[in-house]
């Protein structure tokens, strides 16, 4: 029997989300909220670009999705600059008794020792209340920062030192709420919300601590560095002209110090441009990629470079981060209630995802 699911928000994860609960038979979608109003009442077929007639209209309530009675939803709202907003929904939706699996609130991706505890605690009072478990989760912070680190440590026999990259290039980006909260495209003497003083090691905080968890470490304290590059010249990118001077590439590091020396690293290299910062790491093929090393016996070096028939490296991470959420669904629903983590969950394997090239329609 198909799971009954609903799906709350079709930004660019959420879209790609509500793809795969529409064309994979283990999903019944049972209702669908959204915040634009140019999307209520409008099909959820047609807000995803599936040529499938669903009846399952959007709506700006999520009381009434919640009273289709689904057993897990799929929460893709922002949570970045609408944090506390998030965090009440998906307290309401775990006490109505609803299994949650999300791309936000990204802070439950492993809160302790980054959230503090009395915002916890209403969190997994809400799950005891409802019976209930939430898994958060994505790409960066996500499965490269927890699951694929997880199967290379587990082979070595000793780890002295795990680092996480992404790079990438963000020209065909399309979010512009995220491109603006990053700082692209503005004033270099302007501080955007992610680089505010305490951000960056708020938001990927979880990712470290997640990581020293399961290395059975404790680290001393995390720490970050941040460079910013402007624009040699005018161009455009998919959200808009980026104008000279403005922030046109970044890098930053964010990390786990244990007894004086960076024990967990992650970096990011993000450039509006192939050609700015050369002298910063360059992707393994094309656009984007991402790598994950082990300095230990052995040592690893890992590229993960995403592609999509749909779409070019952004596409195919985004895809990567609705599917992460969406196939966790089954062990969420049957997990113990409360806040679960990578640490928690059974392996996700894909179990039932294998289709021939023929029959591929996403």
């Amino acid at each position: 029997m198909a799971i009954r699911v609903a799906h709350v928000g079709t930004g660019n994860v959420g879209r790609l989300a509500l793809i795969e609960l529409l064309t994979n038979p283990a999903f019944e979608l049972t209702g669908l909220c959204v915040s634009t109003p140019e999307k209520v009442g409008r099909d959820a077929g047609e807000l995803c670009g599936v040529d499938v007639i669903t009846g399952v209209k959007a709506v700006n309530d999520l009381d009434a999705v919640l009273a289709t009675r689904p057993e897990c939803v799929v929460y893709c709202a922002m949570g970045d600059t609408r944090l506390p907003d998030a965090m009440r929904d998906v307290m309401r939706i775990l006490a109505a008794g609803v299994n949650v699996v999300g791309s936000s609130p990204g802070l439950l991706q492993y809160p302790w020792g980054v959230m503090p505890e009395k915002y916890i605690a209403r969190v997994e009072d809400a799950a005891q209340q409802g019976n209930s478990s939430i898994f958060v989760n994505g790409v960066d912070p996500g499965f490269i920062n927890d699951l694929i680190p997880f199967a290379l440590a587990g082979t070595c026999q000793r780890i002295e030192r795990v680092r996480c990259m992404e790079i990438a290039d963000y020209a065909s980006y399309d979010g512009a709420e995220v491109m603006s909260y990053m700082g692209f495209g503005r004033p270099l003497d302007e501080v955007p919300m992610l680089l505010q003083p305490g951000v960056l090691t708020f938001a990927w905080g979880t990712a470290i601590r997640q990581l020293a968890a399961g290395l059975g470490i404790d680290v001393d304290e995390i720490t970050q560095s941040i460079q910013r590059e402007p624009a040699p010249e005018d161009f455009d990118i998919a959200v808009g002209p980026v104008a000279k001077g403005t922030q046109a590439a970044l890098q930053f590091e964010i990390r786990g110090m244990l007894n004086g020396r960076p024990a967990i690293v992650i970096e990011h290299i993000t450039r509006l441009r192939p050609d700015l910062r050369p002298d910063w790491p360059q992707p393994a093929v094309g656009g984007g990629s991402y790598r994950v090393e082990i300095t230990g016996e052995p040592s690893y070096a890992v590229d993960i470079v995403p592609s999509s028939r749909k779409g070019d490296h952004n596409h195919a991470a985004i895809v990567g981060a609705a599917g992460r959420i969406v196939n966790a669904i089954p062990a969420v629903i049957a997990a113990p209630p409360g806040i679960r983590t990578t640490l928690d969950l059974p392996l996700v394997t894909g179990r039932g995802l294998y289709a021939p090239n023929d029959l591929v329609t996403t």
